[in-house]
């Protein structure tokens, strides 16, 4: 029996552009942690470049946890991980707080070891919540995942920073529009395996015709060392104070609600959902890998939902393509230049790909909530609630400007609160007290249901009995319990 396409392994130039194109996808998500971190710290630009490659390093060690995996560790998926920006808020209080900067960087990295460790040991209890993730509930998590990162996209099209002069420059949007034409051209045009890296393509090219606009900088690639080893503890030993752990305790607590609810969704594009016993082994791979991550001056690690995007349209679903991405990462983490090719792309190049991968994982999402019933009123609230509630943080920035700083490491973050409403919703109305049995009845959200065939079937894959208007309950009840579908 031939392999399932995430276990294949596809002759190795195939491997090695596709991987390549995963890191590429991911890139400045790794180092923008280290580098808002770093300089709050107040680094050195020698200090940033090594603790920007300690990141790339450590994530690929992660990334070869999730997709090779080892005994019960590693969900087995195609899942690039790295450093977790739930983080970042969180890590530059710390700094803010310690009076010795020298300090900062081995207090974050205790309080990352120890809530890495309990997160490892909490991963089987907290993979048992797939029970509550039904399509209605999935489907708007990916969703949100993917609406959540178009603003990332839209950010990268203006430019690398908004102190910039050139922030939001018809030059920058116009690299981004050429590289999302471009990409939109071979995905049409072209077959094959042209058309599986198309994104790679795209910023190969929009990077190229950034040259003559001066928006290109090169200076990275003289500037990089050739060799570069991660040295363990390079900035001190750990420390461990209790308000540092707790802090990033509740990002971990995070960071796993992202990562449950990002390995459904790629299980879903996969074709190979992800069960208990996948969650568990997965969660586990990102919690140990960010324990391990601070022995190698990295941070939290955690799923990165903008790859699912790239499975989603690439259709190349092998785990082992990722895991050679994570080759990819350690060899950056191991060799500056090579890390510094990846930085000579522009932000806005990488917005216009952004545009096509993140819009692919909401466009999943919308293929998910296709399934899950949307004929029935009560899923249409729960979806339409959870969106709301989590495209929150994206319209109104400063909604939870009022809150303690704790907590706004949850409710700023779209897809974890959109998450949580989105379960909590759907067992208010479909499971507790009279709602699992109303949830049956089908109506439209705007009618009152009465005097309408509606069916009362308890969801997808069950039988479906359509209450005729005028009969009671119970008979429509019977009917069901005999298997029959009555009109």
């Amino acid at each position: 029996m031939a392999d399932h396409p995430v276990d294949e392994k596809l002759p190795a130039p195939k491997m090695a552009t596709t991987g390549l194109q995963h890191v590429a996808a991911m890139y400045a998500g790794v180092v923008a942690p280290p580098l808002i971190v770093g300089a709050a710290v107040g680094l050195t630009p020698a200090e940033l470049t090594f603790l920007t490659g300690a990141c790339l390093f450590t994530a690929g060690l992660a990334t070869f946890l999730q997709t090779v995996g080892v005994w019960k560790i590693g969900a087995r998926l195609p899942f690039v991980n790295g450093v977790t920006f739930a983080g970042v808020a969180p890590m530059t209080a710390i700094v803010a707080s310690t009076d010795d900067k020298k300090d900062a960087l081995p207090v974050i990295f205790g309080a990352v070891i120890v809530a890495g460790l309990l997160g490892f040991l909490a991963a089987p209890f907290f993979s048992k919540a797939v029970r509550f993730f039904p399509p209605v509930v999935t489907g708007t998590v990916i969703t949100l995942i993917g609406v959540s990162l178009l603003p990332v996209a839209f950010g990268w099209a203006q430019g690398a920073s908004p102190d910039a002069d050139d922030y939001g420059s018809a030059v920058n949007l116009g690299l981004a529009a050429v590289t999302l034409l471009v990409v939109l051209l071979l995905r049409r045009f072209t077959r094959g395996f042209v058309k599986q890296i198309a994104v790679l393509l795209g910023m190969v090219a929009g990077t190229l015709i950034a040259v003559p606009f001066g928006v290109t900088d090169f200076s990275p690639v003289a500037d990089a060392d050739l060799i570069g080893f991660p040295t363990p503890f390079h900035f001190g030993a750990p420390q461990f104070q209790l308000a540092a752990i707790l802090s990033l305790c509740v990002v971990m607590v995070v960071s796993m609600t992202e990562s449950t609810a990002d390995m459904l969704a790629l299980g879903e594009i996969v074709e190979r959902p992800a069960d208990e016993r996948t969650i568990a082994a997965g969660l586990r791979a990102d919690t140990l890998g960010s324990a391990i991550a601070p022995l190698f001056n990295g941070f939290m690690c955690s799923a990165f939902a903008q790859n699912i995007g790239l499975v989603a349209m690439t259709r190349i679903r092998s785990r082992f393509v990722v895991a050679t991405g994570g080759g990819f990462l350690v060899l950056m983490g191991l060799c500056p230049v090579a890390a510094s090719l990846i930085a000579v792309v522009p932000r806005p190049v990488l917005g216009g790909a952004g545009v096509v991968l993140f819009g692919s994982v909401a466009a999943s999402g919308i293929q998910t909530l296709a399934k899950a019933g949307l004929d029935k009123d009560n899923n249409v609230l729960v979806v339409a609630v959870s969106l709301a509630v989590g495209v929150i943080p994206i319209s109104a920035p400063e909604f939870y400007h009022a809150f303690p700083e704790t907590a706004r490491i949850v409710l700023d973050s779209g897809i974890s609160t959109g998450c949580v409403v989105a379960v909590l919703l759907n067992l208010v109305f479909n499971h507790l007290g009279r709602g699992g049995r109303e949830a049956a009845d089908v109506t439209h959200p705007m009618e009152t249901g009465e005097d309408l065939a509606a069916p009362t079937g308890k969801g997808a894959g069950g039988l479906l009995t359509v209450r005729r208007p005028g009969q009671d309950r119970a008979a429509a009840t019977s009917a069901r319990s005999c298997g029959s579908m009555s009109w």
